[in-house]
């Protein structure tokens, strides 16, 4: 990191430059070593970091999270000690702002802090869910182990991520390629057309006038197109944010006949795998229910399981809560759930549940891959055949006159 500053040395004379140093403190004891007085220091801005929270110019991927803790679970159970495993794994990091955070956290851990609270300081790096286990490891002396399961969660979280990613790369190219084409045939070929049309003076048929009339709208009005797109985004995004929002668009999509009872799945599973994962860290349930809410990433999931914590804090099983909620909950779920209770094996019962649950989305999304292809085909040659319909009956019609 480099730092402007301004200083005045011991005869009182201004001086003026940058320094490099891995934090602001240690800035200020390079520049006070060489008995300078400082009086304005700031972080030097540089243009790279423009890119540095863009996931495909190096920013900090699930992935990266993974890589790192399993390293430093092996380098901890190697008997490394923290801080000096945290600066050996940030040599190794290629990512110039992961590096910088990990470098930090050392500092941090050098001073006495507690590993789970320096990382708490990064919160968009390192969530709730991965600090409470940290700190059970810390608190139980199975640091390293709790590490490595964090890392198997998280690899099995980012393998479910990049399931879903995947399955929308084909219908998203060609949603994009009908666009594409839309906007060719409205804005180039059909104006070059009507000229022709109004020449030969032809009856038009109704798919010829729609297209010829959405045409002129767009080429007149496709600033008001523009604006309309980049307000309404901004606005759905922005009620996204809110509490009422987010909660609306969860609603919606758990009610969306396709989807939903496979959106209930990643749920229920992402419940399943979070709760065992701290129950096996041993993490007492109501702490672990309020992480596994916080981290579910669903509104509508997150106040039913906020509802079970509070409902297990007056004395209530969480199989009893769970079924009060049939249209989210499956009776499977709360009837597995109640096994794992009166057995006593809670988180090999979440872990069984957790792998009838993947079994059931690998099987939706084979299922969805192989129907979407011939439907999305069919959409996309039915749309084109209608373009091309418009363009060549006037032609057509123009070519026996």
């Amino acid at each position: 990191m480099k730092f402007n500053y301004q200083a005045r040395d011991k005869d009182g004379e201004e001086q003026s430059g940058t320094v490099e140093a891995s934090s602001e403190e240690a800035a200020l004891e390079v520049l006070q070593e060489h008995k300078l007085y400082i009086t304005f220091l700031e972080e030097q801005e540089d243009i790279s970091l423009i890119f540095k929270n863009i996931g495909i110019f190096g920013g900090i991927s699930q992935k990266d999270i993974v890589m790192f803790s399993r390293q430093l679970s092996i380098m901890i159970e190697s008997k490394i000690l923290p801080a000096q495993a945290l600066r050996t794994l940030a040599k190794s990091i290629s990512k110039a702002e992961f590096q910088e955070k990990i470098i930090r956290i050392a500092e941090e851990v050098e001073s006495g802090t507690p590993l789970s609270k320096a990382f708490a300081l990064y919160p968009k790096i390192f969530s709730n869910f991965y600090v409470n286990m940290v700190k059970s490891g810390e608190v139980t002396g199975k640091l390293s182990s709790v590490l490595n399961r964090v890392a198997d969660h998280l690899e099995r979280e980012y393998q479910l991520n990049m399931k879903l990613k995947t399955a929308m790369i084909y219908p998203s190219f060609i949603l994009f390629v009908f666009v594409a084409i839309f906007f060719v045939m409205m804005i180039y070929i059909f104006p070059q057309l009507a000229g022709v049309l109004v020449e030969a003076e032809v009856d038009l048929p109704p798919t010829t006038q729609i297209m010829m009339a959405i045409s002129d709208f767009m080429i007149a009005w496709w600033w008001a197109i523009i604006v309309s797109f980049i307000v309404s985004s901004i606005a759905i995004v922005k009620y996204a944010k809110t509490a009422e929002g987010r909660e609306a668009i969860d609603s919606f999509f758990l009610k969306v006949p396709l989807v939903k009872n496979f959106l209930k799945s990643v749920y229920l599973s992402r419940f399943a795998e979070n709760l065992s994962t701290l129950v096996v860290a041993g993490i007492p349930i109501a702490k672990a229910l309020d992480v596994a809410a916080e981290v579910i990433d669903n509104s509508i999931y997150g106040e039913i399981i906020l509802a079970t914590k509070e409902n297990v804090i007056k004395g209530k099983s969480m199989s009893s809560v769970l079924e009060e909620y049939p249209e989210f909950v499956s009776p499977l779920f709360a009837q597995m759930m109640k096994v794992g209770e009166e057995t006593g094996t809670m988180d090999t019962t979440l872990m069984k549940i957790v792998d009838f649950y993947k079994g059931e989305i690998d099987a939706f999304m084979d299922g969805l891959l192989s129907i979407i292809e011939p439907i999305l085909i069919v959409a996309l040659g039915g749309g084109v055949g209608i373009l091309v319909v418009s363009v060549y009956i006037p032609l057509y019609q123009i070519g026996g006159m």
